[in-house]
């Protein structure tokens, strides 16, 4: 049997984070690029994973440049193209920072999500809450 959400739980907020680490003025791991580095890991090619993504590949590349220049060593190694066509993976340091990358994203929302019910019977109710301006009626002035 499903448990059921109590009014003060449908009351509560959802939380919404991005983790990101930065290296010199860059992102050099966040959700996107974790997103790229497993689609890269599924394909075998930066081409694919980026189409995969609705990326194009100078966009999954110059990602994959960020990553690689941001770490001690590469994450990403692709062979060059050719007669038996190229290839790419996950260099063993890859496959290490995205697996704890995602590992931290979890220990994140986890610890967040133990606040939430700070928030309990603070939140609006969603008819109660205030519209955005653009969802506001115009009112008509009589004229």
């Amino acid at each position: 049997m499903k448990p059921t959400k109590t009014d003060a739980d449908a009351l509560l907020p959802q939380l919404k984070i991005t983790v990101r680490l930065m290296h010199n003025q860059e992102i050099a791991m966040g959700p996107g690029k974790a997103e790229l580095l497993a689609a890269i890991r599924k394909t075998g090619s930066i081409m694919a994973a980026g189409k995969s993504m609705n990326m194009s590949y100078r966009r999954a590349w110059l990602l994959v440049d960020v990553m690689n220049r941001s770490f001690a060593e590469p994450l990403v190694h692709a062979a060059k193209g050719g007669r038996h066509g190229g290839g790419t993976v996950l260099t063993p340091m890859g496959e290490q920072v995205l697996q704890q990358y995602l590992k931290m994203v979890d220990a994140v929302n986890h610890s967040a999500n133990a606040y939430l019910p700070l928030f309990s019977g603070m939140m609006a109710n969603k008819q109660d809450a205030i519209p955005l301006e653009d969802e506001i009626p115009e009112q008509r002035t009589a004229g």
